[in-house]
């Protein structure tokens, strides 16, 4: 028996990578190695085996993909092939209105005051 992947399933860093998920193959093991990556809600290492019908999650960019496996590909394709090859059920961006907005200060008002300062550990969340 050979050890040539199967059409059937494949390695979770190769098919993120031809699916074009991730620009290279390094990026998409390393995901998979900080913990970004589950398949079917588990973390996933990078040589876990991807089948058809898999949910994906993936968090990059500070934002979460979530794709289900509709075909197995073995090599990098175009961006409109690779799209065929899952089904993306990823929510929509949040609206400009919708985020938060990053609280500016004032060039040259020095340093924060101790209620500023407060405020501002508490718009934080610590």
């Amino acid at each position: 028996m050979s050890n040539a992947p199967s059409a059937e399933s494949t390695r979770l860093d190769r098919w993120l990578w031809c699916a074009r998920l991730f620009r290279t193959r390094a990026l998409a093991a390393a995901a998979c190695k900080s913990g970004h990556v589950r398949i079917n809600g588990a973390h996933a290492k990078a040589a876990s085996t991807v089948r058809v019908s898999d949910e994906i999650r993936v968090r990059a960019d500070g934002r979460e993909r979530i794709v289900v496996v509709s075909q197995i590909i073995l090599k990098r394709v175009g961006a409109v092939v690779a799209a065929e090859c899952y089904v993306d059920h990823t929510p929509p961006p949040p609206t400009p209105e919708e985020t938060p907005g990053v609280p500016v200060r004032d060039r040259g008002a020095g340093r924060p005051t101790k209620r500023e300062r407060r405020l501002l550990e508490q718009l934080r969340g610590r």
